[in-house]
């Protein structure tokens, strides 16, 4: 076990954590040390504390400027990363403060007169509050990019340069994200001296145990699956569809079928986000709907249900999406709606993964193996076209409950 400070050994006991993960060992005394990292570890191997435990144990609390600066790409992450440095820094008497945009600066601007020596926040916010010159880089010993792969897209390049320019030239720049291609790691590097590559492979993290199965229906019947999916009364899913206008349509025609749920998007407020949230984790409605600002770094603990409404666009989002349950040798089950067409897409995926993906159906509220049954055929009885199954399945595979 890596030598921690007390409040941090308090709290690692409290929370009932034996050992650290795979990308926690590897990178604590590198972060340490100083050294720039990119690292790269999957969905759900405890990344955040993986930075987030050797900057809280090596800090000055008796500094009171700001330390370290912790860049993520959406607001969800932002505030998901504040609660857990919040928690683990509180002990240790340091003072963390979280950065957002769509909020109005000013009550921000009364965050930084706390004098907080943890700053974590979206990049735009930053670079506006350090060009107000409101906050004071001269002390910034380190610089984390949360989801790294995100912060280094075009959109983002410009700003994140802006906020590394400011700091110190001797700074630390260490960069965390599930995936991570050599393009993105070149871009990185252009920043960083000398640093040192960390890769966790999957085989090296703790397995969980998590199920990949899928519907085959037309588009405009996977409005039905789900409606029936959520009335079965025995699912609790996190469900992502492919962008604002869709999944608004899609939040209207289910809730006048009186499916309860609740939407988080980009342009959600602050206030709204977060009671969505909060409701979800505590189970008071079944279903979450998502763009993908939520697949990165939302951690909803024992979320049993992922669905992928809209196929993702590439296996890397699959990955993400899909990382929201399992997570840390958890079970779970990520369930995709596709069409025909797409049915092809998501077994490429599957096979890039090395993951078995099972074709399902429902079958009186139940969700079973597809195999079991075969082609239905029409009848004729008492004058009036039916369809029966010439098979029942024979495998029940929906075990998964609240």
């Amino acid at each position: 076990m890596i030598e921690m400070k007390k409040f941090l050994k308090d709290e690692w006991e409290k929370t009932g954590f034996t050992k650290l993960t795979s990308i926690q060992e590897k990178t604590f005394t590198l972060i340490e040390a100083g050294k720039d990292i990119i690292a790269e570890s999957p969905t759900g191997t405890g990344k955040t504390l993986a930075y987030l435990l050797p900057i809280l144990n090596s800090m000055d609390s008796n500094n009171p400027n700001i330390q370290t600066v912790i860049l993520a790409p959406s607001r969800e992450l932002v505030m998901q990363i504040f609660d857990v440095a919040q928690k683990w820094a509180k002990e240790g008497k340091i003072q963390v403060a979280s950065f957002i945009g769509g909020v109005a600066i000013a009550r921000q601007l009364e965050k930084l007169k706390k004098k907080p020596q943890i700053v974590i926040g979206t990049p735009g916010r930053i670079e506006e509050l350090i060009k107000q010159k409101k906050m004071k880089m001269h002390e910034v010993k380190t610089i984390i990019l949360d989801e790294g792969d995100q912060l280094l897209l075009p959109e983002h390049m410009n700003t994140i340069a802006y906020i590394l320019k400011s700091a110190k030239r001797d700074r630390q720049i260490v960069l965390f994200s599930a995936t991570l291609s050599i393009q993105f790691e070149g871009l990185a590097k252009q920043w960083m001296n000398d640093p040192e590559v960390v890769r966790v492979k999957k085989e090296e993290t703790v397995q969980s145990q998590v199920k990949h199965l899928y519907f085959v229906c037309e588009y405009r019947d996977k409005i039905t699956l789900l409606e029936k999916l959520a009335k079965t009364g025995q699912v609790w899913a996190l469900v992502f569809t492919k962008d604002i206008g869709n999944m608004t349509v899609l939040a209207e025609k289910l809730s006048f079928k009186n499916v309860d749920l609740e939407i988080i998007h980009g342009d959600s407020k602050k206030a709204e986000r977060e009671a969505a949230i909060k409701g979800f984790r505590n189970e008071e409605f079944p279903i979450l709907l998502a763009t993908d600002v939520a697949s990165r770094g939302l951690d909803i603990v024992g979320l049993k249900y992922v669905i992928h409404y809209d196929l993702p666009q590439d296996v890397h989002q699959y990955i993400h999406r899909s990382g929201r349950t399992g997570r840390q040798g958890a079970s779970g089950t990520v369930i995709s709606f596709v069409t025909t067409r797409e049915e092809r897409e998501l077994k490429k995926y599957a096979n890039d993964l090395g993951v078995e993906i099972t074709k399902v159906r429902l079958y009186h509220g139940r969700i079973v193996e597809d195999k079991g049954f075969e082609k239905e055929v029409s009848v004729y009885q008492k004058g009036k076209k039916i369809s029966l199954n010439k098979k029942s399945p024979n495998k029940k595979i929906f075990v998964n409950k609240k």
